[in-house]
Formats: structure tokens, sequence, C-alpha cells
């Protein structure tokens, strides 16, 4: 299996942020112009982008879908992107402008049912979101627990015909201070689904590790990178030669 690195573009009112461990009242603006750091991404090799729709997560409403189609059109690798995905129209409407992989969070927890239907729609191009306090699924751009098991949950989904689950630890996202590798492990212990890894990759080591981390035979599929990069901790090119992925052309 490619282990890709995702590169990842947060919205909110248009702009490219990172919030600290999901917290809306922690955010930093690092740029004004989200289509020109998708182009630098693209440039840079990468073959995914990872852009999620943090002002649709918390509302559910699409508040920054043009730019999204703006970024989808802007660059020539594949996009994945979620944020208040809850209904069939909603990830239609991604689809539609473009996007490659629809990521359901919130209404996956709490409508099952519309993942299937979703996955019917759309084969291979849905994935479920899960992001995670400790082992609590949270929802609604992370600001209400479930108290679902996120092993357990994973586990629910692996003949639903998901293409992956994009496993969240919310305790070290935007940290830079290392992955939640034992949480990523479980979920590989619990399903064939690829899985990929987010929150807290600060270093090259962090990502290089994440690549050589294997449960069982199975391997992660990829790892989204956000603010190491943003803050200059790494680069995409660096990280992709470190993955021994040579920059496409």
């Amino acid at each position: 299996m490619t282990f890709d690195l995702y590169p990842a573009i947060d919205l909110r009112d248009g702009r490219c942020v990172r919030l600290y461990q999901g917290d809306y009242a922690r955010e930093t603006v690092y740029d004004d112009d989200p289509v020109r750091v998708a182009r630098s991404f693209a440039d840079a090799g990468a073959r995914w982008i990872h852009v999620v729709d943090l002002d649709a997560a918390r509302s559910g409403s699409a508040a920054n879908l043009s730019v999204i189609e703006a970024i989808c059109a802007a660059v020539p690798c594949a996009v994945q992107s979620g944020g208040g995905v809850r209904s069939v129209e909603a990830a239609g409407a991604l689809v539609h402008a473009g996007v490659r992989r629809v990521v359901v969070g919130t209404a996956a927890i709490e409508r099952p049912a519309l993942v299937e239907e979703l996955c019917l729609l759309h084969p291979g191009r849905v994935a479920v979101g899960l992001d995670a306090r400790g082992a609590e699924v949270a929802v609604r751009g992370w600001e209400r627990g479930t108290g679902a098991d996120l092993f357990d949950t994973a586990a629910r989904f692996e003949h639903a015909g998901v293409a992956a689950l994009v496993v969240t630890s919310i305790a070290v996202d935007g940290t830079l201070e290392g992955p939640d590798v034992e949480q990523l492990a479980g979920v590989l212990g619990v399903t064939a689904v690829p899985v990929v890894a987010s929150g807290g990759v600060g270093t090259l080591d962090d990502v290089v590790a994440l690549q050589r981390l294997h449960v069982d035979g199975r391997a992660l599929a990829g790892v989204i990178a956000g603010k190491a990069i943003y803050e200059g901790r790494l680069t995409v090119a660096d990280a992709l030669g470190a993955l021994g992925q040579a920059p496409t052309s």
C-alpha cells in the first residue's frame, strides 16, 4: 500500500487557518489565499491535499464550498475534503466541486446509514472521519463528545464500503508534539479499511515513524500534516523525499 502525505488546508472565513486542539478560540491565520497554498503543495509534488471546512464542521453549512471548488480547479492532485457533510446533497456538492474523496464525520456517527448510502452513490470516494479525545469519538467540530468508543466505531465501518478512515487525535492536533501512535495502532488492529493519520505531526521523523508503523502486517495509508508545514518544521518536498516519493512533474 502506498503511504501518502496529505498537506492540509483548514478553511475558516475563506482563509487558511489552524486551530489548537480543535479550539475555535485558539486560531492562527496562515494565509488569506488558500488557492495559492494549494498550488504550492501541488508544485512540491503532493498527490493529495486535505481540505477541511471548519465553518461547516461547526454549523453544517457549506460556507467555504466556492473556495474548495477553486482549489480543485487550480491543482492537478486529488483533493480530500470534509467538514459539515451531513447529507447526500452536501456530499454531492463536494463531488460536483471536484473533490476526489469526501470525508463524513459527525453524520457518520449520528447517522451511519448515510455513509452506506453515500458509498453506493459515490463508490470509492467516501471516507469516514473519526475524531477522538482518547478513545471517545467527538462530533460537531469536536465540540461535543458522543460516548462512542473509537475502536468499536472503526470496526463498525469495516464492511460499509468506505475508501478510508481519517483518524484524528484531538489531544495532539495542532500541538506539533508528535502523533498518538498508540491510538493509531489500535485502529489498525481492528479494521482492514485504509487508515489515514491526523494530528500531532511536528517533524520529518514523525512522518517517517508513521510510515513505518505496522500492526499484524497492516500499515497506515497516509498522514495529514498542517501546522508543521506552515510553521516551517517540515516541507512537502522534504517529506515526500523521506517517504521515497519523487515529486510529480
